[in-house]
């Protein structure tokens, strides 16, 4: 008889944990109110045996892939190596519309980010919406690479 309550007991926490955690999924369904994403940027790497610094040019592209909604671009700053605060670059929230993009760039000659720079941004939405696609191209004479953005705080 004890072995059948213990059993029952089990099988009772077995099923309220898997109830629970659909129902928390099919609540989110991926979707999010906001978020603080760090993207890695290179505004230069080293190349060959003796390390010569190749410079590159950096393009930051935050990508809405939301369909019906817009969101709202909070702040998007850029930080060196060290992590010390190097721009800002929006001074108040921007709209960024279903779809839409923006784009922000450091110019191919500006080295000042290093190769450990890294970009801030933060969003919010009003409604829970697709998070946007946060990515940075980096293209140089001799090569060109992507870095994605990886969400570091949930929504706002």
């Amino acid at each position: 008889m004890k072995n059948i309550s213990i059993t029952c007991l089990v099988l009772f926490v077995i099923i309220f944990l898997s109830t629970a955690t659909r129902l928390n999924a099919q609540e989110n369904n991926g979707l999010s109110n906001g978020q603080t994403i760090y993207v890695p940027a290179y505004s230069h790497i080293y190349a060959g045996n003796n390390e010569v610094r190749a410079l590159l040019a950096v393009t930051l592209s935050i990508r809405n892939t939301d369909i019906n909604h817009p969101i709202e671009i909070l702040s998007v700053d850029y930080y060196e190596t060290q992590g010390q605060l190097l721009k800002k670059f929006i001074a108040s929230p921007l709209a960024l519309n279903a779809l839409g993009t923006a784009r922000y760039t450091i110019p191919y000659k500006d080295k000042s980010g290093g190769s450990g720079a890294n970009f801030i941004v933060r969003w919010k939405s009003l409604k829970p919406v697709n998070s946007p696609i946060v990515e940075t191209i980096m293209v140089g004479p001799r090569s060109s690479f992507t870095s994605r953005g990886q969400a570091i705080f949930p929504s706002e």
